[in-house]
């Protein structure tokens, strides 16, 4: 395979998103039918995050409903995909000496298939996913995934699966239409021009960036999927914004392209 695979946040929101058609799942959809199509997915999704570096090694991961209260429907929602434990022991490979476990018991979580169900709706692309290791920080983060990068050259889409802007405090549970907050728009406003300069510094580094990053990513688990996509950035490499969008004032619908 010739083609360079892109890497890919998606801000992936609500998980009713999975069953619902809108603006962001036709994105999605439309991201699916314009990239090459990837041997296989490596996936960071903000919902396996825990204190321990983790790969899933099953040949056929199951369709985790990791949320309460939606309705009958959406817990019934399956999503597929196959695994590739191939791709699991290439991932442990690259990113030694750090100690990764082979996991054959968590699957795919709402991150991974409530996007991917709408980017791949035939569930035909093998999908891993890596855990994010809570003990760790930033710069950990960052750097692990540089090691990750050899697999765009191998047809591995890349994907990461949070929200750039993450505040739940702050949401306005049943008014998706409203403007976003202010603090919310400054933060999503700095990492577009940190993305698309490549100064990723910052964005490493976002706990010192004051109010709007702590307020925008009081917890780390939806920002720091995106430190694994910025890091597979190579040099005057392009950086698209083909999603946008905010959901009740303070969840960023973000989604970077890189390549």
């Amino acid at each position: 395979m010739n083609d360079t695979m892109p890497a890919i946040f998606f801000g992936h929101g609500n998980p009713m998103n999975a069953i619902t058609e809108n603006e962001y799942t036709r994105g999605w959809a439309r991201i699916g039918q314009t990239i090459p199509r990837p041997k296989t997915i490596l996936c960071v999704s903000a919902h396996w995050y825990l204190p321990a570096t983790l790969v899933t090694a099953m040949p056929n991961p199951r369709t985790i409903h990791d949320f309460g209260g939606f309705p009958r429907e959406l817990f019934a929602f399956q999503y597929p995909a196959p695994g590739s434990p191939e791709l699991a022991e290439r991932v442990r490979d690259l990113l030694a000496p750090v100690a990764v476990g082979s996991d054959v018991r968590w699957g795919l979580d709402h991150g991974a298939w409530s996007v991917l169900c709408h980017v791949f709706p035939d569930a035909d692309v093998p999908v891993v996913q890596l855990s994010i290791d809570e003990t760790r920080a930033s710069e950990f983060h960052y750097e692990l995934a540089e090691k990750l990068q050899p697999l765009r050259d191998e047809g591995v889409l890349i994907c990461g699966s949070g929200n750039i802007v993450h505040n739940l405090h702050a949401y306005a549970w049943g008014k998706t239409d409203i403007p976003p907050i202010d603090w919310a728009v400054n933060f999503e406003n700095l990492v577009r021009e940190s993305a698309a300069s490549g100064n990723h510094e910052p964005l490493v580094n976002y706990e010192s960036l004051g109010r709007d990053a702590k307020m925008s990513a009081p917890t780390p688990d939806h920002y720091l999927p995106l430190l694994y996509v910025l890091a597979q950035q190579r040099e005057n490499e392009t950086v698209a914004f083909p999603i946008e969008g905010f959901d009740g004032g303070s969840i960023s619908m973000l989604s970077i392209q890189i390549g």
